[in-house]
């Protein structure tokens, strides 16, 4: 069982750790290898304040970083966010990040009032494909955008 709680300063070997892995970020469109531990604390502290975004570590019971899930470029006006997650290579296969999804998309809808929520894909990664597909989650269109992304988006019900 996760919980969501705010980003800590310990939390940033473990974050490390995920940008470093080549699998993971494979198909993210930024440069993760070249980060460092002070990155990682300055997008803790930044992550603090929660505007224009909110993220939560996703942790296990013992409060182990398992991974971090946002809600960026929240829209007052449109009641819409970004949705992002990335999480620790340790938990794959373990259903983890299928419940992180799931809490910070009912935070959004249920605690922030959003009206959609949405996000991107690389098309060419199939992990992720696969992993939104199992959520329940299609792309808006079979065939990418001109950046060679597959839209998602869901909205209140």
């Amino acid at each position: 069982m996760i919980q969501l709680r705010r980003l800590h300063t310990q939390d940033a070997v473990r974050m490390l750790e995920w940008m470093h892995d080549p699998d993971t970020v494979a198909y993210m469109h930024a440069n993760f290898a070249a980060m460092t531990e002070a990155d990682c604390l300055r997008f803790i502290q930044a992550a603090s304040k929660d505007r224009p975004g909110l993220h939560r570590a996703v942790v296990d019971e013992k409060d182990l970083y398992l991974g971090t899930v946002s809600l960026k470029a929240v829209d007052d006006i449109t009641r819409s966010a970004e949705f992002a997650i990335a999480m620790h290579p340790a938990t794959r296969g373990s259903g983890q990040a299928g419940e992180a999804m799931q809490a910070i998309l009912h935070l959004g809808f249920a605690e922030l009032g959003l009206k959609k929520i949405y996000w991107c894909v690389d098309v060419q990664n199939l992990r992720a494909r696969r992993f939104y597909e199992k959520q329940g989650y299609l792309p808006r269109s079979r065939e990418p955008d001109e950046n060679g992304l597959l839209w998602y988006e869901i909205s209140a019900r």
